[in-house]
């Protein structure tokens, strides 16, 4: 690489972070609006510029402190995207390295403005509105890798307690994957996932019939997609 050569000047990278959270049968994103130029007063997926001196996720992970105030979050690197701006006067190459994670949402707590963002707001995944930059191409795309990923590793964990119904798995996935499963289809199918085991405990909710508890398993091997 020479470093002088025009051909590498005008380029950034970004880190970018679709996080997401499901309440009831509804998945939601986190979004914030951008308070400065470009796309002043646009909604926009949480990141901003990498610094020269951090690795991809340090800098994924600042930007989602600095814009939202959470600190503890699962990523998971998805993809890059590129992105030739040229209606901003400055004609630059952005490369987006994008980020997904997952996380309680009634529990966490989110901070609402900062020098770069006038808020912050869960919008149901079906109600996003048209995003900064190629916020909205980034998004579908990470909902399918979300949705992929909850059939091949235990991501769902921060949405469960340690021992839960397979109901209570049930209504998070058909939240997630926008589908209504047969009971026992369900059942059979998921543990053939094998993410997932039987804790042999049972509990009883509201008088009703006891049901099984399961926890996800912390290895997890030969992963299938349904």
């Amino acid at each position: 690489m020479r470093v002088g050569n025009r051909l590498y000047e005008n380029q950034g990278i970004h880190v970018i972070s679709a996080i997401f959270t499901v309440d009831g049968n509804c998945t939601k994103v986190l979004l914030v609006k951008r308070k400065n130029e470009p796309y002043k007063g646009k909604w926009a997926l949480v990141g901003g510029a990498l610094y020269n001196n951090e690795y991809l996720e340090d800098g994924a992970r600042r930007e989602i402190f600095e814009k939202t105030g959470i600190k503890d979050v699962n990523l998971y690197q998805y993809g890059v995207f590129d992105e030739l701006r040229k209606n901003d006067n400055n004609n630059m190459r952005m490369v987006a390295i994008a980020y997904l994670g997952l996380i309680d949402g009634k529990n966490t707590k989110i901070i609402k403005e900062n020098k770069n963002t006038t808020d912050a707001l869960w919008f149901d995944i079906n109600n996003v509105p048209n995003l900064a930059f190629s916020h909205n191409e980034i998004l579908e795309k990470e909902l399918e890798k979300l949705r992929v990923l909850i059939l091949k590793s235990n991501i769902l964990k921060v949405l469960l307690p340690e021992e839960f119904t397979m109901p209570q798995l049930q209504s998070i996935y058909e939240g997630i994957l926008n589908k209504t499963f047969d009971r026992r289809n369900f059942r059979k199918k998921i543990l053939s996932l094998n993410i997932i085991e039987d804790t042999n405990k049972e509990v009883s909710i509201n008088g009703n019939k006891p049901s099984k508890l399961y926890k996800f398993k912390d290895k997890i091997e030969n992963k299938k997609i349904f």
